[in-house]
């Protein structure tokens, strides 16, 4: 798995971006790194599962995998405490699966400077990960439907991949070192 930067995610100054959503399938470990490194950054933590509706929850706790239509009020919450975070001067980083390059612009449109770190993850380490998670909604048996829609950030997107199976140390330090780059 790649350990490349697609554009360089870093602002004119060479620090690191102040909004940053971690990305990718379940399992790959978007909460543990996001905590992490908005703690290595000072910044605002926002855990997209959170801001999932109750329907939302639900469905998926039925082994149910949201339809595009059900994920766009997820994407805009999501979306609204990232612009609130940045309104108020804080940087923030922020765990969402943001799948799907749709997912990723709407994103966008409540905070254009975001850098996606997206952590990839092989499908049997994901389902693993995620069938060993106690006191989670989301079944092992969704994990297949997110790499059905997955859509790898494209060399256009602001976006750094690292390999998921990495200890969180090395990828809050890598993701560290790639956003300071000038």
């Amino acid at each position: 798995m790649g350990e490349d930067a697609a554009q360089a995610p870093t602002g004119a100054s060479g620090l690191a971006p102040s909004a940053i959503v971690v990305m990718g399938v379940a399992g790959c470990g978007k909460s543990a790194v996001g905590i992490a490194l908005a703690d290595a950054l000072g910044a605002v933590f926002i855990e997209g599962d959170r801001l999932h509706p109750p329907e939302n929850v639900a469905r998926m706790a039925r082994g149910e995998p949201l339809t595009d239509q059900l994920r766009e009020g997820w994407l805009d919450a999501i979306g609204e405490h990232i612009a609130v975070s940045i309104g108020k001067g804080q940087g923030v980083v922020a765990a969402c699966s943001a799948l799907k390059r749709g997912y990723r612009e709407r994103l966008h449109g409540f905070c254009p400077d975001i850098t996606f770190l997206y952590l990839e993850i092989d499908p049997a380490t994901a389902r693993q990960r995620v069938a060993s998670r106690k006191g989670h909604f989301m079944p092992a048996s969704l994990v297949d439907s997110q790499f059905a829609i997955l859509e790898s950030p494209g060399q256009d997107e602001r976006a750094l991949t690292l390999d998921a199976t990495r200890p969180i140390g090395e990828l809050v330090a890598q993701a560290m070192r790639s956003m300071r780059r000038s």
